[in-house]
């Protein structure tokens, strides 16, 4: 997503930035501002003709240098060595880190990754009019894990039915019970639901056959 531009028409100059402020809902040394047409009275005749004034306001889409500037001082911060790469496809970022010390960055389950991925999300859009999704990812992780948490709901789903007993995963963030909800949706012979409070919020797979 490039830059946001409005256009707005009022009385005064003044006005006009104002209306456009308002619309972006930021404050004027946020955006770049062009005067298109001053407010102005013309007689004919004897008759007067008011003119609105009219301008452009344009707000920048820095979100991928905030995002990378907020995580440069992060990782300063957590003295870790990283490279950073950043890419936006459709009003997404994704983020890539690439650091020799990745299982820090990762942490346990990848609850460490999460924290830094929700952190950055807080700052991107904290004064962004369009939200922006924001993925962070480190060493292939996030696929890895995917993979990982289908391959054990598939098994645990094998092990209802065999058993006839229902089966209690470990606790999960959304993310991941998501993909145990969505693998096993086609199954007919199981049923998922979550159970508990956040953050021990869990899946359980039960047979209905």
């Amino acid at each position: 997503m490039g830059n946001v531009v409005v256009e707005k028409s009022g009385k005064t100059v003044e006005e006009a930035i104002s209306l456009a402020l308002e619309q972006l809902d930021v404050s004027e040394d946020q955006v770049e501002i062009e005067i298109l047409q001053e407010n102005s009275s013309k007689g004919i005749l004897g008759l007067k003709k008011e003119k609105e004034a009219k301008v452009k306001v344009t707000l920048h889409d820095y979100a991928i240098e905030i995002a990378n500037d907020f995580l440069g001082e992060l990782f300063d911060k957590m003295k870790l060595d990283v490279k950073i790469n950043i890419e936006e496809v459709e009003e997404k970022l994704k983020v890539n880190i690439e650091s020799e010390k990745s299982g820090i960055i990762i942490g346990r389950h990848g609850e460490t990754l999460d924290a830094i991925q929700f952190i950055t999300s807080i700052v991107v859009n904290r004064n962004n009019p369009i939200y922006k999704k924001v993925i962070i990812d480190t060493e292939g992780y996030r696929d890895k894990r995917e993979q990982t948490l289908e391959n054990l709901a598939n098994r645990l789903a094998k092990k209802a039915i065999d058993t006839q007993k229902s089966v209690s995963l470990e606790p999960m963030n959304p993310y991941e019970r998501r993909i145990i909800h969505a693998t096993l949706q086609k199954n007919d012979k199981i049923e998922t639901y979550s159970v508990g409070e956040e953050p021990h919020r869990k899946v359980i797979i039960k047979s209905i056959d």
